[in-house]
């Protein structure tokens, strides 16, 4: 009988459990490694997560995702307080076609894609930079936003100093168009334009070897570099990391994503995988364990069996017990792999470390831990879309997507058939009612009429998310809403009015006790984000209230212009055992080798081979993102356990390939 352990159970520790139980392989040797009656697959978790009533928990599934109701009630409004969204994939098998196609597919798999709505980006963002509020439309040649950028750069999008880097080796017309050529351009994209000897960097220099950081400063200054920083909302996307990634990864802010997120809260898809697993167990007789509040405390290969020690939640950094496995996944992030490497690094042990050994190491150190904070915030009205509000959130917009079409009752069929068939008009946001209205009369080739007209903006009316940005502390803030599945319930808005990264989590987490408070527990043994949202102290409050009324009312305006909230609590993602809400490739490494190779690390071990695999969103091909974890998890089980992939990956690569073996 076999036994396969996987160690973690946010998102690809139980992809990698769904898939081991669903999974079809295509060879002799793979069906010899399927899970069959008897065997049995063990689950373990640091946390635990409340997947249902019959496995509850401390907090909502998905480890850096985290949905949190307003009272806890699932009926109720409610905000995400980690990751939030995955691009949709329309199903396009070309290598061009956009979209997180292993989420997408996963979401329609678990019948979740009922659930699955726009995530409604405003196309004229609110701005708040060194101490002037401005709409993106507002950015012109005589109000130019406050940074002395060269060229005039600041009468433009602070997003253009993206476009103006990447044009260095990128642009519209040239350069990866596919994932494939991507990963390509990871290992062999140079810089491919003259460049003045004022320039640090000079035509033919490989991007991978070149920090982020140093190249935006060295193309477009001191200012440029500030105002790209301060008006992306993420400090993370201009840290030095790889420039050939950044290139990529920074492609989001541009326009063509279609960003989606579920109604239930997009904790609800490891809810249904977690479901599905058990049912999955169950019907092939395969005896499943789930092991919350235990940790792995270490590994090692000995005689060609894998050795593991666990500990408990309550002494963490102490062995409980010992266990052997034919299989085991590490799907936890690089902190976590850290903790583990760290047991058995100073002493003398039998077998193979894999882990510890200095190749291991060198890879496991190309993810750069990037920690993130975010805060949420309950209120009984939407005060943000006021007319009393000097800068209102500009989040109002008309989009048509399937669900709207089915309460279109005073349509004609010919309408609804032509409306679903246009591409350029189903699921596109409008800020303006008139041109909505518009493009829907082009579109049928008719006038509205005016209960029509009425209907239509009543049902594709979105008033949600945003966001809006600022050099402050808090940084974006993102509008929820209303989102109680209860429509009839009396309304409850969320906010999240801080989401911000790297340094600003500091920030933040020094209010987290406030004065006349000491420190109890050292930071290192602070596992807050496994316990869930923490409910915010009043000075944490009233800090939050004041950033967000510069944002809204202006520099001057008093912290009470914001109401006083219904509810707070904020997630801490630069605490263990995370220690990072997201992680980016340094400089300096062959991506592919690095994806290739440490999803199995033995292979980095000359003699070695051993069945202990690190799935997660930190070595992957779209890192940040959910599609990370599927992907990594997906590769392994196709590569090493023979099963078939999980769409059509002809042009998809799960992971990047590497020329160097």
């Amino acid at each position: 009988m076999k036994t396969y352990s996987i160690f973690g159970a946010g998102a690809s520790g139980l992809y990698t459990a769904w898939r081991l139980l669903n999974g079809v392989a295509e060879t002799e040797e793979g069906k010899a490694k399927q899970l069959k009656k008897g065997d049995t697959l063990e689950l373990y978790d640091w946390g635990k997560y409340d997947f249902s009533s019959e496995y509850t928990g401390t907090r909502a599934a998905g480890a850096r995702i985290c949905t949190w109701h307003y009272q806890n009630d699932n009926t109720k409004s409610y905000l995400e307080l980690g990751g939030m969204r995955y691009s949709y994939w329309n199903g396009d098998n070309g290598g061009e076609a956009g979209g997180h196609r292993v989420v997408t597919t996963v979401i329609n798999q678990l019948g979740l894609d009922k659930y699955s709505v726009p995530f409604n980006e405003s196309t004229n963002p609110l701005y708040y930079l060194r101490t002037k509020n401005m709409y993106l439309n507002d950015i012109t040649s005589s109000n130019p936003a406050p940074y002395n950028v060269d060229h005039f750069g600041a009468t433009d999008s602070p997003d253009t100093g993206f476009a103006t880097v990447e044009n260095l080796a990128v642009t519209a017309t040239s350069g990866p168009q596919t994932r494939a050529e991507w990963c390509d351009f990871y290992e062999n994209g140079r810089i491919n334009v003259d460049l003045p000897d004022s320039s640090v960097y000079q035509k033919g220099d490989l991007l991978k070897d070149i920090g982020y950081w140093n190249l935006m400063y060295d193309q477009l200054g001191s200012e440029g570099y500030n105002y790209v920083s301060d008006g992306n909302g993420y400090s993370s996307n201009v840290i030095n990391w790889n420039s050939a990634v950044a290139f990529q990864s920074n492609n989001e802010f541009t326009p063509g994503n279609e960003y989606r997120t579920l109604t239930l809260g997009f904790s609800s898809m490891f809810n249904a995988l977690f479901d599905e697993i058990l049912k999955l167990a169950s019907e092939k007789g395969v005896n499943f364990e789930y092991h919350p509040n235990t940790r792995l405390h270490s590994i090692l290969q000995i005689d060609g069996v894998i050795h593991y020690g666990i500990a408990t939640r309550k002494n963490p950094n102490k062995k409980s017990a010992s266990k052997t496995t034919d299989a085991a996944w590490l799907a936890m992030p690089r902190y976590a792999i850290d903790l583990v490497a760290q047991a058995t690094r100073y002493e003398n042990h039998d077998g193979i470390d894999v882990l510890n050994h200095r190749k291991v190491q060198l890879f496991l150190e190309s993810a750069i831990m990037q920690p993130s904070y975010k805060v949420g915030m309950f209120f009984d009205r939407e005060w943000w879309t006021e007319s009393t509000t000097p800068y209102p959130a500009p989040i109002l917009s008309y989009e048509i997507t399937s669900d709207v079409l089915t309460q279109l009752s005073d349509f004609p069929q010919e309408y609804i058939n032509l409306i679903a068939a246009d591409d350029n008009l189903m699921e596109t946001p409008f800020a303006s009612a008139a041109d909505f209205i518009k493009a829907v009369e082009a579109c049928v080739e008719e006038r509205l009429t005016y209960k029509q007209e009425q209907q239509i903006l009543t049902t594709a009316k979105r008033n949600t998310i945003g966001p809006s940005v600022t050099d402050t502390p808090i940084r974006q803030v993102v509008y929820f809403g209303n989102n109680a599945l209860d429509g009839k319930a009396e309304p409850i808005y969320g906010l999240l009015a801080s989401y911000d990264d790297e340094s600003f989590t500091t920030f933040w987490q020094e209010l987290e006790l406030g004065p006349n408070a000491e420190r109890k527990i050292p930071i290192s043994e602070n596992t807050q984000p496994l316990d869930g949202p923490r409910k915010a102290p009043e000075i944490m409050v009233k800090m939050l209230r004041k950033q967000l009324a510069a944002v809204h009312f202006g520099p001057a305006s008093d912290y009470t212009a914001v109401p006083e909230p219904l509810e707070v609590s904020y997630m801490d993602w630069s605490l263990p055992p995370f220690n990072a809400g997201y992680h980016a490739y340094a400089a300096h490494y062959n991506i592919g080798e690095v994806q290739q190779n440490i999803r199995k690390p033995s292979q980095l071990i000359d003699g070695a081979d051993a069945n202990i695999f690190i799935v997660g969103e930190t070595y992957s091909n779209d890192q940040a993102w959910v599609e990370g974890a599927y992907c990594t998890a997906e590769s392994v089980l196709n590569d090493f356990f023979g099963i078939k992939p999980i769409i059509d990956d002809t042009n998809y690569p799960f992971i990047c390939p590497s020329s160097k073996k």
